[in-house]
């Protein structure tokens, strides 16, 4: 297997991106003292429970942000090549295991593997691990994906 970087396909606003993901994290840390886990912050929503102000703004700005660059810059193409089912299926078992793994790959992988957290480099390890082992099995060995 060779795997090459499309450099072509390269752009900065995917390094700007990155950074500005960083710095929010480092923010909500140090400022509040809280995790910028998006399936922690989102189920929290969802829950008969004392909401806060900084939930609420946090996944505001997810919708608000890529409809904020689609007025400096038009947004890319989305194409699906799967199936609707399988895409609802596919989310369903990616919060099942974000619930089942006390996290997702922002709250593990960004903010718990800066934190050097051993659970959390355990989880990422285990979810990258089954990504690869479903992409193989889906596309390989039953020509879903």
């Amino acid at each position: 297997m060779n795997i090459q970087t499309d450099w072509q396909a390269f752009t900065p606003i995917s390094l700007i991106g990155g950074l500005l993901l960083g710095v929010a994290t480092v923010i909500l840390l140090l400022g509040i003292g809280r995790i910028a886990g998006i399936s922690g912050i989102f189920s929290s929503l969802l829950k008969p429970k004392r909401v806060e102000a900084w939930q609420v703004l946090f996944i505001v700005g997810l919708v608000v942000s890529p409809l904020l660059y689609g007025l400096v810059r038009p947004l890319p193409a989305i194409e699906m090549s799967t199936s609707l089912p399988l895409l609802i299926g596919a989310g369903l078992l990616v919060g099942f295991g974000t619930r089942l793994g006390s996290g997702c790959t922002s709250g593990h992988g960004i903010c718990g593997n800066a934190r050097l957290s051993p659970r959390s480099m355990v989880a990422t390890v285990t979810f990258m691990l089954f990504g690869m082992v479903t992409v193989y099995v889906g596309r390989h060995l039953l020509g879903l994906i």
